[in-house]
C-alpha cells in the first residue's frame, strides 16, 4: 500500500483559549483509531526548541538546514493506507482534530521499505 504524509504548519492551528487538552485528546483519538486500523507508520511534531543541523558525510555538523526547508514544523503523519480517497478521508479526521487543514502528500513506492 502507499504510504501518506499528512501534515500541517504548527501556526496554522486554530485553538480557542482552554482548548488544547481537548485538541489533543482528539489528535491523540486519530492516532489511536488509525493504529487499531492498522494504518499508522509514524506521528509526532516537530520540537521547535531544538535546532536543526546538516550531517555530511564525513561526520562533520553544520547549524542550520537547506534553505527550501528552513521551514519544517508543525506535525507530521505518516499512514500507509490503500489510496488517496482513504488518505483524504484520514487527512480530514485530523483536520477535524488539529483544527487546520492537512497537507497530504504521497511517498513514491520503494519494496525496500
Amino acid at each position: 500500500m502507499p504510504k501518506y504524509l499528512i501534515s500541517f504548519p504548527s501556526g496554522e492551528m486554530d485553538v480557542a483559549d482552554g482548548e488544547w487538552e481537548q485538541v489533543v485528546e482528539d489528535a491523540h483519538q486519530v492516532m489511536r483509531d488509525a493504529k487499531a486500523a492498522g494504518v499508522y507508520v509514524f506521528a509526532g511534531g516537530i520540537e521547535e526548541s531544538v535546532p536543526p543541523v546538516r550531517v555530511h558525510a564525513d561526520r562533520t555538523v553544520e547549524p542550520g538546514t537547506y534553505p527550501q526547508t528552513a521551514r519544517i514544523e508543525g506535525g507530521y503523519a505518516v499512514l500507509d493506507l490503500p489510496d488517496r480517497e482513504t488518505a483524504q478521508e484520514w487527512a480530514a479526521r485530523i483536520a477535524a482534530a488539529c483544527r487546520c487543514p492537512q497537507e497530504l502528500r504521497e511517498f513514491q513506492h520503494d519494496p525496500e521499505s
